[in-house]
């Protein structure tokens, strides 16, 4: 069995272990668990008679292999990242002007029953009573294009 100066080579790697786990309760990134899983892995491939070098690099490999093809599994799966919000859904919805959208100037939509305000996705004229599909939202505001051909 190798050694670490005096210490086993296998504390070390529990101690990358706990060091890891730590990391990854505190930032919940999913990033260094990966490593952590590696470093629990070399704890006990330690025990075979693998240069310190070799094992360095196994570990690496591990946790290569479990960070670029397993954690976009994990996140998708654990839904971890931009949280949806209701007004997401307004994307790709049909909306009425209720004030005129000028080139340059700011109107109103109203889309479910609520007021917004919107501006053109094209900067044209968008005119009152017309109606428009919200494209994006930014900030507060709906960015809207008409749905009506102009004449």
């Amino acid at each position: 069995m190798f050694s670490f100066g005096t210490i086993p080579v296998y504390w070390l790697w529990a101690a990358l272990v706990i060091i890891f786990s730590l990391i990854e309760i505190c930032t919940l990134g999913l990033t260094t668990v990966w490593f952590a899983i590696a470093a629990l892995v070399m704890v006990f491939l330690s025990f075979l008679k693998i240069p310190l070098s070799i094992q360095t690099l196994i570990f690496l490999a591990i946790s290569a292999i479990l960070l670029f093809f397993t954690r976009p599994i994990a996140v998708k799966k654990l839904k971890l990242g931009k949280e949806k919000t209701n007004v997401d859904s307004l994307v790709g919805k049909h909306a009425l002007v209720m004030k005129k959208i000028g080139e340059f100037e700011m109107g109103e939509v109203k889309v479910n029953g609520q007021i917004w305000t919107a501006r053109s996705d094209s900067e044209v004229e968008i005119a009152n009573g017309t109606k428009c599909e919200i494209l994006r939202i930014e900030g507060v505001q709906l960015i809207v294009k008409s749905l009506e051909v102009p004449e």
